[in-house]
């Protein structure tokens, strides 16, 4: 019984009609890659504005576990964050950075939400304002009479540290450039 040739088919979404179309494939047989980039769609908000809307290739993020990356197709999760950087990569390789103070993260398909306390652009921070904010924290946490003072002032130091960390790493990124 002689077998029959079969051409390998390519399933590719018809965004206009919104239904698959079959195409053949080259007389060589193989698949075509798909050409569609693996982004995901990424929304940063915080009480006071929307910090970013766009499209990526990957998220990092301080998880309150653990650290951790999204990337397209990522399972469904919702995460809860901590101080720390967000680092969002865009489909050119640039890196933006934000300094985050906790929040929740949230995917569903390769649409990312992050609901943040506070989302600082590491361009916008100012690091002689970050640098008297930890000293501050420092005299707070030094003159805490309390367990909930000396919790508070942890806390605002942490953040004041994490703002430094992620501005300076811009300033230096920037004298590199």
């Amino acid at each position: 019984m002689a077998s029959e040739e079969v051409p390998s088919l390519d399933l590719q979404s018809d965004v206009a009609a919104g239904e698959p179309v079959i195409s053949e494939s080259p007389a060589t047989g193989d698949v075509p890659r798909d050409q569609t980039p693996r982004t995901l769609q990424v929304d940063i908000v915080a009480p006071d504005q929307h910090v970013f809307q766009g499209m990526v290739s990957r998220l990092r993020a301080p998880g309150k576990q653990g650290g951790f990356e999204i990337r397209y197709n990522h399972a469904p999760m919702i995460a809860a964050l901590e101080v720390g950087p967000l680092v969002l990569t865009l489909p050119g390789a640039q890196q933006l950075t934000f300094a985050t103070s906790g929040g929740f993260v949230e995917v569903i398909g390769n649409v990312v939400t992050v609901l943040a306390e506070t989302a600082e652009p590491a361009s916008a921070i100012d690091v002689n304002r970050a640098q008297a904010a930890e000293a501050r924290a420092l005299e707070r946490l030094r003159s805490a009479k309390d367990d909930i003072d000396r919790a508070r002032a942890e806390r605002a130091r942490e953040r004041a540290r994490n703002r430094l960390r992620v501005g300076m790493a811009s300033i230096g990124g920037r004298a590199e450039s």
